[in-house]
């Protein structure tokens, strides 16, 4: 009767194991990889976190799954074992469903192509504009280099313009691809991630015009907490300065 009872109990903790539930699968192909780990990995409390894991051994081939709450940036790790110690991962937005990644062992990041998620599809478009943004500003600390050399002000005051002015750009493009985004959960994610030192004013003109729905999500709640923590400093700030004037008076 023990043992029945035991066997019982096993029975019941395997079926519960096997019955994990899981609403996102990863899969694809790391061209030229015949050992090593692939870790399908999240961020939590500014920690890294291991959610699954599969070791390779001769099949490129590869199927990690998850559990996720609602879209979020998660990560593929690779984890190689062929001596070379430049580790590669690839940065994407998950979504629920399937998924797919197929990329190569020798550009590991670099030839990622990442399928699945409408998301993901939003935050590249948005990146591919920067690398134009990034681009232009390469070029200023070069021409900003050349008229250090030769002393010479007033090209350095022009230099100096066309970067403000580039800044201003950059965060304007920001702002308005965020509100033309604003049903998709890579809107707030921009905002913190790439304009979070802009304007206040613009960090809540993003936040307003907010879907409901991502107001609610991951990153629109930390959106809103974020602009509320910067509020209170700028109000910190302003007290201080008042006072500081009163005092001089």
């Amino acid at each position: 009767m023990k043992k029945l009872f035991l066997l019982g109990l096993i029975t019941v903790f395997i079926v519960a194991c096997s019955s994990k539930e899981t609403n996102f699968n990863l899969s694809g192909k790391v061209d030229g990889l015949k050992k090593g780990t692939l870790y399908l990995q999240k961020i939590e409390d500014t920690s890294i976190v291991n959610i699954d894991s599969l070791k390779v051994d001769g099949d490129p081939e590869f199927s990690l799954q998850a559990n996720i709450d609602e879209p979020q940036i998660l990560f593929l790790y690779l984890d190689k074992v062929d001596g070379d110690k430049n580790d590669d991962i690839v940065e994407f937005f998950a979504e629920e469903g399937e998924m797919t990644i197929n990329t190569t062992l020798k550009n590991f990041t670099l030839d990622a192509n990442v399928n699945g998620s409408k998301n993901h599809v939003k935050l590249k478009e948005y990146r591919d504009m920067m690398k134009r943004f990034n681009n232009q500003n390469l070029d200023l600390i070069k021409e900003n280099f050349e008229a250090q050399q030769q002393n010479d002000e007033e090209k350095l005051l022009a230099v100096n313009k066309k970067y403000e002015s580039n800044l201003r750009r950059k965060y304007l493009y920001t702002v308005n691809y965020a509100i033309n985004n604003k049903a998709y959960e890579v809107s707030p994610y921009i905002m913190l991630t790439e304009a979070f030192d802009a304007n206040t004013k613009y960090l809540d003109t993003v936040y307003n015009s907010l879907e409901k729905k991502v107001r609610k999500s991951k990153y629109g709640k930390e959106l809103k907490s974020y602009i509320k923590e910067r509020k209170k400093l700028e109000n910190l700030e302003e007290k201080v300065e008042t006072e500081e004037k009163d005092l001089e008076k």
